[in-house]
């Protein structure tokens, strides 16, 4: 049987609340990715792939998790000039996966747009990192901007080209949603279950914090990849989403 195989066909029913959850699988290799995508089995249906395993073959592994009935949001970040932006996104758009991040600045968000056209690629804006606080922002030359006003501005930009969604943290989504309206998504990484350690992440919130904040997917990545029971710690987060 071919590594492509040995993951179970789960086709995931339109709705579903399980696809609230997005579920990061920040680990090195192809082959720890198929294990934990096995090890959660259906309480997982959409999965994150970011830097780390992008690069280790995790754009190949992209195509057969979406075989496998699952989602992929590929959490490249794209930030370059135009053109490369607009093709790079175009090659996304066949690879057949759900969401994919740019970083919000207008030019490459234009060309982020133009490269998906014609496809059901979601484009997602990253306003602020949710590592960076107003500290942060100062060393980076921001200043006086705090955190908040950068990612309202961002998201109204976003808003303004047609972004199909933004990135930000949960303490900031209320405020994104009345800038960016209804009609489009908001993705919030840096949750964390009540208890679990924040690591490197400086805005978080619970799962259900963020459902009530106005996120329509939330990112858990480290409380679910290195739990000893990754398919009970998934199925906790998406209770609590549930109970949100």
């Amino acid at each position: 049987m071919s590594a492509a195989m040995s993951l179970p066909t789960n086709p995931v029913p339109a709705g579903d609340i399980r696809d609230r959850l997005i579920i990061g699988l920040d680990v090195p290799s192809v082959d720890e990715a198929r294990a934990l995508v096995q090890r959660i089995g259906d309480a997982g249906t959409f999965y994150k792939i970011g830097y780390q395993l992008a690069y280790a073959g995790g754009l190949e592994f992209a195509r057969e998790l979406i075989d496998a009935g699952k989602k992929v949001f590929l959490d490249l970040k794209l930030h370059d000039i135009g053109n490369t932006v607009e093709e790079g996104v175009r090659s996304v758009a066949r690879l057949g996966a759900t969401f994919l991040t740019v970083h919000a600045y207008p030019q490459t968000m234009r060309a982020a747009m133009a490269g998906k056209a014609g496809s059901s690629l979601k484009i997602l804006a990253v306003t602020v990192l949710t590592s960076y606080d107003d500290a942060d922002l100062v060393e980076a030359g921001y200043a006086p901007v705090p955190a908040a006003e950068l990612v309202a501005r961002r998201a109204g930009q976003a808003r303004d080209l047609g972004v199909d969604g933004i990135v930000c943290a949960a303490p900031e989504a209320a405020r994104v949603r009345s800038i960016v309206g209804s009609d489009r998504l908001i993705v919030t990484p840096g949750i964390r279950p009540a208890g679990a350690d924040a690591g490197d992440q400086k805005r978080i919130v619970t799962p259900a914090e963020g459902i009530r904040l106005g996120a329509n997917h939330l990112v858990v990545a480290r409380p679910i990849v290195k739990a000893a029971d990754p398919r009970a710690a998934a199925e906790a987060i998406v209770r609590d989403i549930a109970a949100a």
